[in-house]
């Protein structure tokens, strides 16, 4: 014999089963009304509280909560009452006010939007201001920078460069060439005060110069090796030699493919006849403005951060030999070029597009504004 109350009967139209069907399979519905929706088609098919709560591994409570709910409300039962507490004080009208200053005005005689400007503006408070530029992920403060490269074989280039990166050639080693010059050796007017449990290391302000020092390096695109030399000049005889350096160091039956910018003296009849004297040497050029493509810009990077920014040298000799020690115990990794030259290409349309339109858009209000 069953015992306890007899519980109600629920019946489902097929759009109902179907859509509840869907809340129970779909991994992108939130968990709470897939479980909810479990418990109805079990209850559907006739199964006790009990049943249904061991299978869901829940108590027979919360069956017997939503059985009533969808017989009440049907799917409208699902979903959550509102809860108590005090009133929503910000509405739509003032997000959207917000969203709009912030995207298409700027204060009068600023540059940008603040948490307090515009609290000022649209009578909300600082944290409100913060809380709806945090959701539309809006950054009114940051400003980053970029250069279209105006370069007319620049697709060609891109093609070039990266079908090197992603499929280099056999018999041959792909160098990305470049000197990082004006390193500066710069000495702190005061000693550091080195980290400490809750607090981070400090350094004065002002600093002594020593001098400066400028690092060639070739690195290897396959292996992560860096060919390396330090000078203290950067005109086209001390390229050359390291040119010198570079073919002495490559074995003598591999081509050689040199990824470099379009410095000036990259360039000089100098550089033009000892490439003619050694024609394993084969140069792709970057496009102008797009050091980005040089591979060896992130080598440089590794160095101005983890060696040179925050050091203390008292003269070029002591920077230089720092470089060189980091040069040295530093692990011989390739970096990993991920994105084709299609995607790259695609990328900068966009954008270009995108800059285009507003910069247009500009224009035509200005003239218009004007007449």
């Amino acid at each position: 014999m069953r015992s306890g109350r007899p519980k109600p009967s629920i019946t489902l139209t097929p759009e109902d089963r179907a859509t509840l069907m869907r809340y129970a399979r779909r991994g992108t519905v939130a968990q709470r009304t897939a479980l909810r929706a479990k418990i109805v088609l079990g209850c559907a098919e006739g199964k006790a509280n009990k049943t249904v709560a061991t299978e869901l591994g829940i108590i027979a409570q919360t069956v017997c909560k939503w059985r009533k709910r969808y017989l009440k409300n049907r799917l409208d039962g699902l979903l959550d009452e509102p809860r108590c507490g005090a009133p929503r004080t910000v509405s739509d009208e003032h997000v959207e006010q917000v969203i709009v200053r912030t995207l298409e005005s700027t204060p009068k005689g600023q540059t940008h939007w603040s948490t307090r400007s515009m609290a000022r503006t649209c009578g909300l408070s600082p944290s409100t201001v913060a809380r709806i530029w945090r959701a539309f992920s809006l950054q009114p403060h940051r400003c980053e920078t970029f250069k279209l490269s105006p370069d007319p074989q620049f697709i060609e280039k891109v093609r070039d460069i990266v079908g090197l990166y992603m499929d280099p050639p056999e018999h041959a080693v792909v160098l990305c060439v470049d000197e990082k010059s004006q390193i500066q050796a710069l000495e702190r007017s005061q000693p550091l005060l080195p980290m400490s449990p809750g607090s981070v290391e400090r350094r004065s302000h002002d600093y002594f110069r020593h001098g400066t020092t400028t690092l060639f390096a070739a690195l290897d695109v396959t292996s992560g090796e860096v060919i390396r030399q330090l000078r203290r000049r950067h005109r086209s005889t001390e390229f050359r030699k390291f040119l010198e350096a570079i073919d002495a160091a490559v074995p003598r039956e591999l081509d050689v493919h040199v990824v470099m910018d379009n410095y000036g003296t990259h360039k000089t009849p100098i550089i033009h006849r000892w490439l003619s004297r050694h024609p394993r040497f084969h140069v792709h050029f970057t496009p102008t403005y797009s050091s980005w493509l040089n591979m060896v810009e992130r080598l440089f990077a590794e160095v101005t951060d983890k060696c040179v920014r925050r050091g203390s040298h008292r003269s070029t000799i002591q920077l230089e030999q720092a470089i060189k020690a980091y040069l040295e115990q530093r692990p011989a990794v390739p970096f990993v070029w991920s994105k084709t030259a299609d995607q790259i290409l695609s990328s900068i349309e966009r954008f270009a597009a995108r800059t285009t339109a507003i910069h247009g858009g500009l224009i035509r209000r200005t003239s218009v504004s004007g007449h």
